[in-house]
């Protein structure tokens, strides 16, 4: 179900042409943007085949396109914390 939640969130983005950022930047926002869309998996090496095209800037679509993919990355990781804390026995 995660897998899917986070798929949805990641494709949309791709599909509104998010901008995926760049694994080096003087912008701590750009730097906390990498990590998130790095978090989503495979799905940010997917996103390196989708967006040839590069990012829709010109609208608003891709802007929110952009936060879909951090999105992604950050949904993956609170359900990765979550599974060692079950595991942990933190949670039942």
């Amino acid at each position: 179900m995660i897998f899917l939640v986070v798929g949805g969130l990641a494709w949309i983005g791709f599909l509104t042409r998010g901008q995926v950022f760049p694994p080096y930047s003087d912008d701590p926002f750009g730097t906390l943007g990498f990590l998130a869309d790095a978090c989503s998996g495979v799905f940010f090496v997917l996103a390196h085949l989708v967006e040839k095209a590069g990012p829709d800037v010109s609208r608003a679509a891709g802007d929110y396109g952009t936060r879909f993919v951090a999105a992604a990355g950050i949904v993956n990781v609170l359900a990765m914390l979550d599974a060692y804390g079950i595991v942990a026995g933190r949670r039942n």
